[in-house]
């Protein structure tokens, strides 16, 4: 499934991220080159293959990015009496 290296670095081939992440092969390799996935063309013939440990990264931004963006469509979505509390406005004398 995974190729390992020496130095204990896993190594997925870009289909199988491509499975993982239900996106196309060819959407793995335009992550790869944008920086946001970290690949290699390792072995002979020289294959891509693309870091575990860089894919988990990967992936833990996009789970923050989407909390990120619940948080800001929920504080869009509260009306100013439901924050700062009913109509009433304090005055002091």
């Amino acid at each position: 499934m995974s190729d390992s290296s020496p130095g204990g670095v896993r190594y997925l081939a870009p289909s199988q991220v491509a499975e993982l992440l239900s996106i196309d092969v060819s959407e793995v390799m335009e992550l790869v080159h944008e920086g946001r996935l970290r690949g290699a063309r390792l072995g002979s013939p020289a294959k891509w293959r693309i870091e575990e440990d860089s894919l988990r990264g990967y992936i833990d931004d996009q789970v923050e990015e989407a909390r990120q963006m619940h948080l800001w469509q929920q504080s869009q979505a509260a009306s100013f009496p439901e924050v700062w509390g009913g109509g009433a406005s304090y005055r002091p004398e």
